[in-house]
């Protein structure tokens, strides 16, 4: 989202309302829990990888589906 200037700035002087406060709570928790997911996966990828099995080819990577995180509920 993009604020005027003069929004920021009472934004900066005032706070945030408790129901805002909330909302960039929430907003927080979502993109931790998605940031920890994916270090848990790219871990766990990584891992495979170096216990002996092949590990995945550029071209699986290329072909591969994209998942996407939703971000609205």
């Amino acid at each position: 989202m993009v604020y005027t200037l003069s929004y920021q700035l009472y934004k900066y002087e005032y706070g945030l309302t408790a129901a805002e406060q909330r909302a960039a709570d929430v907003r927080a928790g979502e993109a931790a829990a998605a940031l920890r997911d994916l270090r848990l996966h790219l871990g766990r990828t990584f891992r495979r990888g170096r216990r002996g099995r092949a590990a995945p080819r550029a071209a699986d990577a290329v072909t591969a589906p994209v998942r996407v995180m939703s971000s609205v509920r």
